[in-house]
């Protein structure tokens, strides 16, 4: 760990302390396209704080997290460091939380795995999250770890979906474009949007990005590579303000959540 204002907290341990502790592992090494040329989406600002800061600030607001990993672009962790430093945690969260920077791969999966890759040997609950979910409410990552502290060897926040679904068989190659036939329609009720953070037993997610490869950009879902192991995945309530800054739209809905922060909560 580097010696900064934000790297260096919360290392010594007492004998009043638990000897296993749960880190959050958050990769922001991906470029964001869909938001247009620019920043990569993670350093994107809202409010005139990168997206990446807030993510970061809501995983330190849990007591439950007591490390977390940024996983920032091969060549982009000195600048996520510095950016980092320049934004300090909450003075409520900067004695007991830990911020630390290492290098990611070139896809999201790789990323996650050097970002556990990283975790001292007492951390036994991995929280992994979005840096394009910056909002998520600390009472969302508070209901993920205490299931995984609870025996549940893999968590995610969700939602009911508000809009039917519809299975279609894609229009590809000389057919992109055209419209693409219906062959089924999923019965809504039994479907769920997830978010993150997603919750982990260390030892799980770890075996799991050992042993399940997935070709081209590799996997977007870490509960998915645990599935694929046969590991039951449990679903806990997610929260609206959760959702993925992904398009234009999304910053404006984002930069809305933030002044009613501002305006009821002093946020």
């Amino acid at each position: 760990m580097n010696a900064n204002p934000l790297s260096d907290r919360g290392s010594s341990q007492t004998l009043s302390q638990p000897l296993s502790r749960t880190a959050a592992v958050i990769p922001a090494a991906g470029r964001g396209v869909r938001l247009g040329p620019g920043a990569p989406k993670a350093l994107r600002t809202l409010s005139g704080t990168p997206m990446l800061v807030h993510a970061v600030r809501a995983m330190a607001a849990s007591r439950a997290v007591s490390l977390v990993v940024v996983v920032a672009p091969p060549d982009g962790a000195a600048e996520v460091r510095n950016l980092l430093d320049a934004h300090p945690l909450a003075d409520r969260d900067s004695t007991r939380t830990d911020v630390v920077v290492v290098p990611g791969g070139a896809t999201r999966q790789e990323s996650v795995r050097l970002g556990l890759a990283a975790l001292p040997a007492d951390v036994t609950a991995v929280l992994v999250h979005d840096a394009a979910r910056p909002l998520v409410p600390v009472d969302t990552v508070d209901a993920v770890a205490a299931a995984v502290r609870e025996g549940a060897p893999a968590v995610v926040p969700a939602l009911p979906l508000a809009d039917t679904v519809k299975q279609v068989e894609p229009s590809v190659g000389e057919r992109a474009g055209e419209p693409e036939p219906v062959v089924g329609t999923p019965e809504r009720a039994l479907l769920r949007a997830v978010q993150t953070p997603q919750g982990f037993d260390r030892a799980v997610l770890v075996e799991a990005h050992e042993k399940v490869a997935v070709e081209g950009e590799g996997a977007t879902d870490d509960a998915g590579l645990v599935e694929r192991l046969g590991v039951r995945v449990v679903v806990v309530p997610g929260h609206e303000e959760a959702f993925k800054v992904t398009r234009p739209l999304d910053l404006v809905l984002a930069e809305a959540v933030l002044a009613r922060r501002r305006a009821n909560d002093g946020f």
